[in-house]
């Protein structure tokens, strides 16, 4: 009669205990979603092709984007150079429309948005 009910009870902590890997980890991606959340292209242009065209899915790990300001999530892309990510922009790839879902943006927009979303620093934007 009493194994019964630790019968029931093993799968109800197994069930607990995921639940608090699932909650630490959602709290995690939501600490990393506010800080890219948080930042912002410094060119007004650019800023404003962002906000309508990138922001929604690069700011959100559920969409599969690599989110802005994660350099772990964008070295592994970067490592097949610009003009793939750039060429990956406008034919599209994975979840991602053609064009990133910016139809009037020029190759010079597109990598400067790369840029800013990987956090690349270039010579403009190192003052040290």
């Amino acid at each position: 009669m009493l194994s019964r009910p630790v019968g029931l009870l093993i799968p109800l902590l197994i069930a607990g205990l995921m639940t608090g890997c699932i909650e630490k980890q959602s709290s995690e991606a939501l600490l990393t979603e506010a800080n890219s959340r948080e930042l912002r292209p410094a060119e007004p242009q650019i800023a404003k092709i962002y906000d309508r065209s990138c922001r929604n899915c690069h700011t959100i790990a559920a969409t599969g984007a690599p989110l802005t300001g994660d350099s772990a999530q964008w070295s592994l892309r970067l490592e097949k150079g610009m003009s793939t990510l750039v060429n990956n922009v406008v034919g599209g790839i994975g979840g991602m429309p053609p064009l990133g879902m910016c139809m009037d943006c020029n190759l010079e927009e597109f990598e400067a948005l790369v840029v800013f979303m990987a956090q690349i620093k270039t010579d403009s934007n190192d003052n040290g």
